[in-house]
């Protein structure tokens, strides 16, 4: 069961930060954010929250547009990617020369 306490109201979020909802439903159906529906209300899970203040500072003080946002976070993801799998190589190397 997920605890409600997590979750923040689309509601609030978008009075807070003076956003129209219809762009938190934007970014959902391009699959930038995961909304949850409780009783019929929408909610974003906290751990997403980081995100997508990055995301509506690139869309209204970068003017962003949403296609541009996606590629950035997917050329983020991708640079992680290349991080943990290079850390990882290296734990390996170090293995190796430890044991030559």
């Amino acid at each position: 069961m997920m605890r409600t306490n997590s979750l923040i109201s689309v509601n609030e979020f978008c009075t807070g930060h003076n956003l129209d909802i219809s762009f938190i439903s934007s970014l959902e159906e391009t699959g930038l954010i995961e909304l949850i529906s409780v009783r019929e209300d929408l909610f974003i899970d906290a751990g997403q929250l980081k995100q997508l203040e990055k995301i509506v500072r690139f869309y209204y003080e970068f003017d962003i547009n949403l296609e541009g946002i996606e590629a950035i976070f997917h050329l983020l993801d991708q640079i992680k990617s290349l991080r943990d799998e290079n850390i990882e190589l290296k734990n390996k190397l170090r293995l190796y020369e430890s044991a030559c």
